[in-house]
């Protein structure tokens, strides 16, 4: 486990990838950039999330390929595929072709249960297996097994002039020490440690003693120290930590004034747990890197991770997001002890 005010070891970022229903292609295309930004700048990571149905990224597998293209070193992750929506042989295919296009920098992130709107989208999603799909941890297991190299059919050999393989093909032999789990609470946190899996945790956790106050960064410390007491690594299992931050360094005026009005705007819903699952959202950190810095120095999940991900705001212009990501890289990374790699 790392050392209080030990140095940031990696620094990565993750982005939603919204685009113009109109125009879908630019918005891809500024995704696509951004993570090449990222790469020049040092980034050790870059992660998208699944929008499925949304104007954001419903396809992580087919932009990361396309980013695996555009660039040599930064490592690619997915921040995180809801496995509900996915075929486990399917996935587990798609993530071993991904991780040897890129020459084994894929990091899937991945999470359980009912799909979002599940009772909109069943009809389309599994028509004929609606009642009877698994949404547990069980899914996970599925997956796990395949990518490892498990037996996925009965039959290994030739038919006619077809040759055939009894194991998920391409096997990319690393891709299962880089599979992430997202936990929101302390049961999936000490599951994912079970499994030595690495854990992913972000600005979302989940209040589970509601006889307990509800400190965001308490809980989140909590659920990583479970899962490191679980993991067969121990203190040594890795954590990606993630919050959506802002710095401000080198922003206009204008700039500064809209990322106060984002951030006003989504901070009522930090004041106290929501909803029947008792789900706690973090305060979005804007301001200098220095003062960013102070907060993430004194944010108790913040102090047990070497790894982070920090999440680019939603709804911001591409402009935006290059003077974030280069405050990043320059100003806050360096002032959390980290430096950013070299590309070569």
């Amino acid at each position: 486990m790392p050392a209080a005010g030990a140095p940031l070891r990696r620094m990565g970022f993750l982005t939603i990838g919204l685009f113009d229903p109109d125009d879908p292609a630019a918005g891809h295309e500024t995704t696509l950039r951004i993570i090449e930004l990222g790469e020049r700048l040092g980034f050790d990571s870059a992660w998208v999330r699944h929008r499925h149905l949304q104007f954001g990224i419903s396809s992580p597998v087919a932009v990361l390929a396309a980013a695996s293209q555009r660039t040599r070193r930064i490592e690619l992750g997915t921040a995180v595929t809801p496995l509900g929506w996915e075929n486990p042989l399917r996935v587990a295919e798609d993530w071993a072709t991904v991780d040897v296009l890129s020459g084994g920098r894929f990091n899937p992130g991945f999470s359980i249960g009912t799909p979002m709107t599940y009772e909109h989208v069943r009809s389309a999603l599994y028509p004929d297996t609606g009642d009877v799909e698994d949404f547990t941890t069980e899914r996970v297991l599925r997956v796990l097994r395949l990518v490892r190299g498990e037996r996925a059919s009965d039959f290994a050999g030739r038919q006619g002039i077809e040759q055939f393989s009894d194991r998920v093909q391409p096997h990319s032999p690393g891709l299962a020490g880089r599979m992430w789990y997202g936990a929101a609470g302390l049961k999936s946190a000490r599951w994912a440690g079970e499994q030595g899996l690495n854990l992913l945790t972000s600005s979302v956790v989940r209040a589970d003693d509601p006889d307990t106050p509800p400190d965001f960064a308490q809980i989140q410390a909590a659920s990583i120290r479970a899962f490191r007491a679980a993991h067969p690594d121990g203190d040594a299992a890795r954590v990606s930590h993630g919050l959506v931050v802002i710095p401000t360094d080198s922003a206009t005026a204008e700039q500064r004034a809209k990322y106060a009005a984002y951030v006003e705007a989504r901070t009522p819903r930090t004041a106290e747990p929501q909803g029947p699952a008792r789900m706690m959202f973090a305060r979005d950190l804007i301001g200098t890197s220095e003062e960013i810095a102070e907060q993430l120095h004194a944010h108790a999940g913040f102090q047990l991770a070497e790894e982070t991900a920090f999440a680019l705001p939603f709804s911001f212009a591409p402009d935006d997001y290059v003077q974030i990501l280069t405050d990043m890289a320059t100003r806050l990374g360096p002032a959390l002890g980290w430096a950013p790699a070299t590309t070569g």
